[in-house]
């Protein structure tokens, strides 16, 4: 997506580099990106992103850089394979792509782009699939051609993730949850441990109960808390908060005997049943990062309505469409 590859076209304009883009914005059947992957290529030939994942991107590397030496802009149709001799075995993806290849924007729409991604704003970006291949932004869909001559990517904020307790265990969390598009705040009450460096890839560390902190907190149904202070004197209070509000998923740390006498403690609250504890997939890890990306999994799981099992079990399409938009 457009957003995946931004921060290398800032750092090459800054550079003074010019830089074209391979976007995906036709698929004649199934691939491995979404439409709207983006590969981003500079004229230093440094390159970031990706359309197959795989399959096309040298032939696309090339064209980006035939268009930086003055070739004309155009939409390419790409069919994976299609360059390689008879005797080697075809790839995997067998669609038809169709992908625009022309310069990133400049002027007042990258400087729109770049100011909606670093605020976290909405936005609705189109370009024309016709020369000059014009860019356009609004701050929704709805301000932009409707018609089938254009390529529309729309942004909005990634959903909440609040993690109570700044713990070595939030900081793992935050660490993998923020790439991923979730805005992450961590609330702890303790002053010793909310400090911005104990989990740094977070977004936002505050020192207040957490509780108090929920009951004002615009926390909707895409978002999700998880309390990790494996404190009851805390935990309790947060779950309570959490579990009153409209929070899509609230997991709690905790081993299985920990969580039973959570329970009796909590018995009869309003909600206790979607309480998922203790918190994660069942993927038998013991480090922290292990631990982190089983509670994060069941999150993104429970966001795509799923059960997170193993692919190769099931059935029915991989990927589930707009669960986890595109941060703007």
């Amino acid at each position: 997506m457009l957003a995946e590859v931004w921060p290398f076209v800032e750092r090459r304009y800054a550079a003074g580099q010019r830089v074209v883009l391979a976007r995906l914005v036709r698929r004649t059947g199934p691939g491995s990106r979404p439409l709207g992957a983006t590969m981003a290529v500079a004229a230093d030939g440094g390159w970031a992103g990706s359309v197959s994942g795989g399959c096309v991107e040298g032939a696309l590397l090339a064209e980006a850089r035939a268009v930086l030496d003055g070739a004309r802009p155009r939409l390419a149709a790409v069919t994976p394979g299609a360059e390689l001799m008879p005797w080697e075995a075809a790839p995997a993806c067998v669609a038809e792509l169709g992908v625009l290849i022309a310069p990133a924007p400049s002027g007042a729409v990258y400087a729109t782009i770049g100011a909606a991604l670093a605020a976290r704003r909405p936005l609705a970006v189109a370009v024309a699939l016709r020369e000059p291949f014009d860019w356009s932004v609004a701050a929704s869909r709805d301000g932009l051609p409707a018609d089938e001559e254009y390529f529309v990517e729309q942004w909005r904020p990634g959903p909440l993730l609040v993690l109570v307790g700044a713990t070595d265990l939030a900081a793992a969390v935050a660490a993998l949850a923020v790439p991923m598009g979730y805005r992450v705040t961590v609330v702890d009450p303790r002053p010793a441990y909310a400090h911005r460096e104990r989990v740094p890839a977070a977004d936002d560390v505050v020192c207040d109960w957490p509780d108090r902190w929920l009951s004002a907190a615009p926390v909707g149904p895409r978002d999700a808390s998880l309390v990790l202070t494996h404190d009851p004197r805390i935990d309790d209070r947060a779950i309570r908060a959490a579990l009153s509000g409209r929070a899509g998923h609230v997991g709690v740390l905790g081993s299985r005997e920990t969580h039973a006498r959570r329970l009796a403690r909590l018995g009869g609250l309003a909600g206790l049943d979607r309480l998922a504890g203790p918190a994660g997939l069942d993927l038998g890890g013991d480090s922290l990062a292990q631990t982190a990306l089983s509670m994060l999994a069941e999150v993104v799981a429970v966001a795509n309505r799923r059960t997170g099992g193993r692919l190769r079990d099931a059935y029915g399409p991989i990927r589930v469409g707009g669960a986890l938009p595109v941060p703007g």
